[in-house]
């Protein structure tokens, strides 16, 4: 039998998009002047209602001066800003698609996505034009469909500013959306082979997740005292989901740094006195052991909220032992628009490892990979609920190998579950790894790799690299015959992998030469046996100190 929600069920409404969640009726528990959005560096700041009135004024010029239609995609490249939310939420005022994406992409990383989500327009910032422009041309997006925030210096750009309507134009209609339907977010969440998928998240999907958390996570937190500090990337679904949409639904004000610099968190944190953050395990590490933590004031700390990756008991406690700071852990996933199960804070010690408990409204099994048979403790995680997304965009095949004939997402990751409800993550089945919470496929890699005129085959695997706390790609490498295994030639290709990718995607843990990449009879790379190499090297290496 499948495993409930423990929290008590509720009411999600099926005819409230997510824009009207957040900003129609008066049912809020906070005046609409309460500030919401925050910059330490430039001091400025947004109210609820000057995110309204500036979404609104937003939406309505996407309309006026782009023709916009419902279902068109807005796509980003930008670090945070608190401008971020207001190009974002006027996009769905205006019926469009959102599609984030990571700043630190390549031109050709960026150009794909655009071409994939069919994107009618790009946002970015003046010191990302170069890439943004390079991917535009090579995606065939007009330059002229190239938005600006942040910085309002001159360019040949408009900037986001300057997209309102007219003042005498009239009023567009309400735009009819139907939330379990319509996409609100398109996403993209790399596999771990071929190229990212583009996770469609209805706003059906992103208002239960928003209500669940509130429900839960949220109900720790007053907006009359409690403030957030949020680093994570807003691109990420993690952040986009706790970090701007939950603190606009419930008036939490947020300090919004553009990404994650210890030294300004600590110094936001102890100006701002904020009262609790997101973040991931590497962030985690910082607190626990960097001498910057003892200059700043962190008092006014209740808790660290960890996720994106699995947390070890030992940083948890390094950090209370420190900081006398609770540290406590969640789960979400892209494809289930963030949040599957939360801790809450009294539970963070008694349950140490736990990723919490299932959101409201959810359910989940743990089934046998290998016989397909359900589990009581232990197996691959399986969920069901109102958060789930709809499919994979424009990739029918994908969408049918993710659920199970019962209509269940099948996650790839494997927990036990206790007890009491809770669940702890195990292992991933998924090949995919995840450097500091973000995704590194190794297909990707290995193709690169493979690529070189000297390489005649690839495996890529991660690696645990305990001193950063999160998992890092290895490369084993088979070179051509005739050509020598030197640290050289390993430094060519860290070299080439790094002039090609994303910086989260370099070989952060070396290249090492074999004899030949394990292989299935049918031709499929078995990375679980150089995983396993990689840990007895690891082993070794140990022993040795």
């Amino acid at each position: 039998m499948p495993f409930d929600s423990t929290f008590p069920p509720l009411d999600i409404p099926e005819d409230v998009d997510l824009w009207s969640l957040l900003f129609a009726g008066n049912q809020r528990p906070f005046p609409a002047n309460k500030k919401i959005l925050t910059c330490p560096e430039t001091h400025g700041s947004y109210t609820w209602s000057d995110l309204r009135e500036a979404s609104i004024n937003f939406g309505r010029g996407l309309q006026e001066q782009y023709a916009w239609k419902k279902g068109d995609v807005l796509a980003f490249y930008t670090p945070n800003s608190i401008d971020t939310p207001i190009l974002t939420l006027g996009a769905l005022y205006a019926g469009a698609i959102v599609s984030p994406s990571n700043p630190l992409y390549t031109p050709e990383e960026l150009a794909f996505q655009l071409r994939d989500s069919s994107a009618k327009a790009l946002v970015t910032q003046p010191a990302y034009l170069p890439t943004a422009i390079a991917a535009a041309k090579k995606a065939s997006l007009s330059l002229s469909r190239i938005i600006l925030l942040g910085s309002q210096d001159a360019s040949d750009f408009p900037h986001f500013a300057s997209i309102h309507p007219s003042p005498s134009s009239p009023p567009q209609p309400v735009l009819s959306i139907s939330p379990k339907v319509d996409p609100a977010f398109l996403v993209y969440s790399s596999g771990t082979t071929g190229l990212p998928k583009g996770v469609i998240l209805t706003h059906y999907n992103m208002v239960a997740n928003i209500l669940q958390a509130s429900a839960t996570e949220g109900s720790q937190w007053s907006w009359s005292v409690d403030k957030q500090l949020a680093f994570l990337p807003f691109f990420h679904i993690y952040g986009l989901t706790c970090c701007v949409l939950l603190s606009i639904y419930s008036g939490w004000e947020t300090i919004v740094l553009e990404r994650f610099d210890l030294a300004k968190c600590l110094s936001a944190i102890a100006t701002h006195r904020i009262t609790f953050l997101y973040c991931p395990p590497p962030v985690i590490l910082a607190f626990s052991k960097s001498p910057l933590v003892s200059s700043y004031d962190l008092s006014s700390l209740k808790v660290l909220h960890s996720g994106a990756a699995p947390l070890t008991k030992e940083l948890t406690l390094a950090v209370w032992d420190r900081l006398k700071i609770p540290v406590k852990q969640g789960f979400g996933l892209s494809e289930t628009s963030a949040v599957v199960c939360c801790q809450m804070v009294p539970e963070w010690k008694e349950f140490m490892g736990s990723v919490g408990q299932l959101m409201p409204n959810m359910q989940a099994k743990l089934v046998d990979p290998s016989t397909g048979k359900e589990e009581t403790q232990e197996g691959e995680l399986w969920l069901k609920g109102p958060n789930v997304f709809r499919g994979y965009y424009k990739n029918e095949q994908k969408t049918k190998e993710a659920f199970s004939r019962d209509g269940y997402f099948m996650t790839g990751d494997v927990f036990r579950r206790d007890g009491h409800g809770n669940f702890y993550c195990v292992d991933r089945l998924k090949e995919l790894i995840k450097y500091n919470g973000y995704p590194v496929p190794p297909a990707e890699l290995e193709g690169i790799l493979v690529g070189h005129k000297d390489v005649a085959d690839a495996c890529v695997v991660g690696i645990e690299d305990k001193a950063l706390a999160t998992e890092a790609p290895r490369a084993y490498v088979v070179l051509r015959e005739g050509v020598t295994a030197n640290p050289a030639k390993a430094q060519e290709l860290v070299d080439l992998i790094a002039s090609k990718v994303a910086p989260h995607k370099k070989l952060r843990g070396g290249i090492r030469f074999v004899d030949s990449v394990p292989k299935s009879p049918s031709g499929k790379v078995l990375r679980r046996l150089m995983r396993d190499q990689a840990k007895a090297e690891e082993r070794a290496a140990g022993s040795k100190l």
